[in-house]
């Protein structure tokens, strides 16, 4: 039997807690903001302690430290900068883990971090260098197919390649650059159906039309994609139908 884990990005932006509380029923992992584009102490915890009600795994989702641009603006600052930034807010996070009894079982970087570690295999190396002050040998998670994945596995880290359901992809198995026509998908069925092909077929439809490959075992929703709910809804429907188990990495 195929498996995927269904992961989303949480404790990111207040109003949404509803929102997260649901997609907690749905998702088997979650990547929780750890101060440096969202998140403090306090969110963290409420995030965590839900999670575990419903035996989801959770994960530190640093980020460049950007509060006012949401972590979503590439910042020009040293690879040392980054190494210290990613290992200040995963430390920050395994210190609410531990308060709550809560293991961490794994990192993901966020937003324009992510982005740009997905094409600057040393950016990558410099994210597993400040996780490696902190947490060495967790499995760091980033985009599947792409040089990150390489900088992560030179620093000894297991990884996983991750894949989105709601994201538009490019003909170079980038994202579409939010702003950008096709950067969201606009319906929960064209979410599910991309979820559908990443697990089943491990490929997506790019912004050109063309298959490209996408060898995932996790796949992303954003809690903050209007529908965020509905979506995950549909995606864990469709999944299963196709007999596909979710499950978490």
């Amino acid at each position: 039997m195929k498996t995927i884990d269904l992961n989303a990005d949480v404790g990111e932006l207040p109003g949404l807690a509803e929102v997260e509380e649901t997609l907690l029923g749905i998702v088997t992992s979650v990547s929780v903001a750890c101060g440096g584009h969202a998140g403090d102490a306090a969110s963290m915890e409420r995030v965590v302690r839900a999670a575990m009600a419903h035996g989801v795994a959770v994960g530190a989702h640093p980020s460049y430290p950007d509060r006012e641009g949401f972590g979503r603006r590439t910042m020009r600052i040293t690879l040392e900068e980054v190494t210290a930034a990613v290992a200040s807010q995963v430390a920050d996070f395994l210190e609410v883990a531990r308060l709550c009894g809560a293991r961490l079982a794994h990192v993901k970087p966020h937003g324009a971090l992510y982005n740009a570690a997905a094409r600057d295999e040393a950016l990558a190396r410099a994210i597993a260098d400040g996780v490696a002050r902190v947490a060495p040998g967790v499995l760091l998670v980033g985009l599947a197919g792409s040089v990150m994945l390489q900088g992560f596995s030179e620093q000894g880290f297991p990884f996983a390649g991750e894949a989105f359901a709601d994201r538009g992809y490019e003909p170079d198995g980038t994202l579409t650059p939010r702003g950008r026509p096709g950067a969201l998908k606009a319906t929960p069925a064209e979410a599910a159906e991309q979820a559908l092909s990443i697990a089943a077929q491990g490929e997506v439809a790019a912004s050109d039309g063309a298959r490209i490959p996408v060898g995932a075992r996790t796949i992303c929703l954003h809690s903050d994609t209007p529908g965020a709910a509905e979506f995950a809804r549909e995606v864990a429907a469709r999944l299963r139908e196709a007999g596909i188990e979710i499950r978490p990495l």
